[in-house]
């Protein structure tokens, strides 16, 4: 990046000691291969790819944190154009996060990515950075919800149905001003995603188009798609259905 006069530093902090239970595989979700490459680095690769991160911290599991630096390989050198740490995380994601944050006090903007979106454009990445670097002080990604949603109580009776116009189902990499997410994180209160405890701060948090690429693999179809879609990007002459993705949130 390093751009004339620009004098913002962008740190991608990536969340990755969670153990993706749901994912039914033997080891941590980040670790798992698609199209022969970890998530993990499938994940940082995009993230350099974008051209908008001055650097990366990786927050994996404590046990594996020479795992993970000998899979991100020359990443974690500091040679590398955008230089990767490795951080110890933490038993929950805000704990992970809080690991990154502490890590790079440097940071005059911070994207959160989930390793598990390993497939995300870096094209979306960069036009997060973009709003950020216009002035918005918090951006995530997102697309409109295509399923009917109801709200049910605990005995499984629906209590309501949204307009589905006006949800979104939120993706990353989640933006923010370096400051407004120490901040947020200082006052120690709890949401299920970053973008919810800086809306909870009191911060107006920007919604811009998402990419069907970067779902999140949670599940094994999840899975599934995502080696499928490697191999079809990776085939010759069958790179149609990136295509095909890629537009339609253009």
């Amino acid at each position: 990046m390093n751009q004339l006069h620009d004098t913002s530093r962008v740190v991608a902090l990536v969340p990755a000691a969670g153990r993706g239970v749901r994912l039914g595989e033997s080891m941590p979700k980040a670790f798992v291969p698609v199209g022969g490459s970890p998530m993990l680095t499938l994940a940082t690769d995009g993230l350099i790819a974008s051209g908008v991160v001055d650097h990366i911290v990786i927050a994996a599991p404590a046990e594996l944190l020479d795992e993970a630096r000998i899979l991100l390989g020359h990443r974690a050198e500091p040679a590398c154009p955008v230089p990767v740490s490795v951080v110890a995380g933490g038993a929950e994601r805000t704990d992970s996060v809080r690991a990154g944050i502490a890590a790079a006090p440097q940071a005059t903007h911070f994207l959160v990515h989930d390793a598990a979106r390993a497939l995300t454009p870096p094209s979306m990445i960069a036009r997060v950075v973009a709003e950020l670097k216009s002035g918005c002080p918090a951006v995530v990604p997102g697309l409109p919800v295509a399923d009917t949603i109801k709200s049910v109580d605990a005995d499984g009776e629906v209590t309501g149905t949204p307009d589905r116009s006006v949800l979104r189902a939120i993706q990353t990499p989640q933006g923010f001003d370096g400051q407004l997410l120490r901040d947020a994180y200082a006052a120690g209160m709890h949401a299920t995603d970053d973008a919810g405890l800086v809306e909870a701060f009191g911060a107006r948090v920007r919604v811009i188009p998402g990419d069907p690429l970067a779902f999140k693999i949670t599940t094994p179809l999840d899975l599934r798609l995502a080696r499928t879609l490697l191999a079809e990007r990776d085939t010759p002459g069958r790179t149609e259905i990136f295509e095909q993705l890629n537009t339609v949130t253009r």
